[in-house]
C-alpha cells in the first residue's frame, strides 16, 4: 500500500454475478448491466477480484504478471474453451494488496502463478473487454464464513481510495441441484430464489449488517439458496470494502437458469 497515492475519486466496491459458464456466450441483460456500469466508472488503476471459485484456507493474492484464462468447467460448448482474456497482473500492486491484508492483522500468502477462473474472467471480459486494466486475484475462505469475508473486504477498503476497483464475483443464489430439477422437469423458478434475493436487497438497503452476517439463521430459505456459502462470500468482501458509510446501489436484478439470482451491487464510500 505504501506505493499507492490517494485518489480524488473513491471507486465503489462491486458485487457482480458470473452466472453459469454459458453467461460468457449469452450475456443478456446481466451482461449489459455489467458493461454499462463499468463504462460509467473512471478507469481503475487495477481491479482486485475475489471469485467464488478460488477458495483457500488463508487469504492468497495472485502475483502472476500474465494471467492464464482458466477453463475450470467441463461439458460445455467448445466456443467457451476458445475464449481467452489476455489481461496482465501487476506485482507492485499485488504487493500493496498483500500488505493491506497484513496491516489488518490477517495472514496472507502470495501465489506467483494463479490465473483467472471463470468466476473472474467472465464478468471482467464484459466490464473491461479490452483487457487494459491490470487484475489482481484474491482468494475467498469458505472456512471463515461471512464474518471473515467481511473482514477481508475491510482490509481492502483503503485501496478503493487509491485507484483500485474491488470486485467480488459470485451469485445471490446458487443451488445446482435445484437447477437440475428445474431444467429436467418443472421449468419453473422456485419461489425462494426471489424471496432470498429481495430479503438480501432489503437488508443491504437498510444497512442491517448483523442480519446479513447471520443470514443463515435469519433469511428465508437461506440454506436452500446456498447449500454451500462460497458463491455468497464475495458479496461480503465487497460490502466490507465499501465501508460502513457506503451507499448501496442494486444496479441489476434478474434470474438466469431458473435458480441463479444475477443481482449486481455497488457499494460507494463517501
Amino acid at each position: 500500500m505504501d506505493n499507492l497515492r490517494s485518489s480524488d475519486e473513491v471507486l465503489p466496491a462491486l458485487f457482480v454475478p458470473h452466472g453459469a459458464p454459458t453467461f460468457a456466450l449469452r450475456p443478456g441483460a446481466a451482461g449489459a448491466a455489467l458493461s454499462d456500469f463499468a463504462n460509467a466508472l473512471p478507469q481503475p488503476r487495477a481491479v482486485i477480484i475475489a471469485s467464488a471459485h478460488w477458495d483457500t484456507e488463508v487469504p492468497t493474492v495472485g502475483f502472476a504478471e500474465r494471467l492464464e484464462t482458466i477453463h475450470d468447467f467441463a461439458g460445455f460448448p467448445k466456443a467457451l474453451y476458445d475464449i481467452r482474456y489476455p489481461v496482465t497482473g501487476c506485482r507492485e500492486l499485488a504487493e500493496c494488496v498483500a500488505r493491506s491484508i497484513e496491516h489488518a492483522g490477517m495472514p496472507v500468502r502470495r501465489d506467483l502463478t494463479r490465473g483467472l477462473d471463470h468466476g473472474a474472467w467472465i464478468p471482467l471480459r464484459m466490464m473491461f473487454p479490452q483487457a487494459d486494466v491490470p487484475v489482481i486475484p484474491v482468494s475467498i475462505q469458505s472456512v471463515g464464513g461471512p464474518d471473515f469475508a467481511y473482514r477481508l473486504g475491510q482490509a481492502l477498503a483503503p485501496l478503493t481510495h487509491q485507484g483500485c476497483l474491488v470486485v467480488g464475483s459470485g451469485s445471490v443464489t446458487h443451488n445446482l441441484r435445484d437447477y437440475m430439477i428445474a431444467a429436467r422437469s418443472t421449468g419453473l423458478i422456485p419461489p425462494y430464489v426471489r424471496h432470498f434475493a429481495d430479503w438480501l436487497a432489503d437488508r443491504l438497503s437498510r444497512h442491517q449488517t448483523s442480519d446479513l452476517l447471520h443470514y443463515r439463521d435469519r433469511a428465508p430459505d437461506a440454506v436452500r439458496a446456498h447449500p454451500t456459502e462460497e458463491h455468497l462470500l464475495p458479496l461480503y468482501i465487497a460490502l466490507g470494502a465499501g465501508g460502513p458509510d457506503a451507499t448501496v446501489q442494486r444496479f441489476h436484478a434478474g434470474i438466469d437458469d431458473y435458480v441463479i439470482a444475477m443481482d449486481g451491487y455497488a457499494f460507494q464510500s463517501h
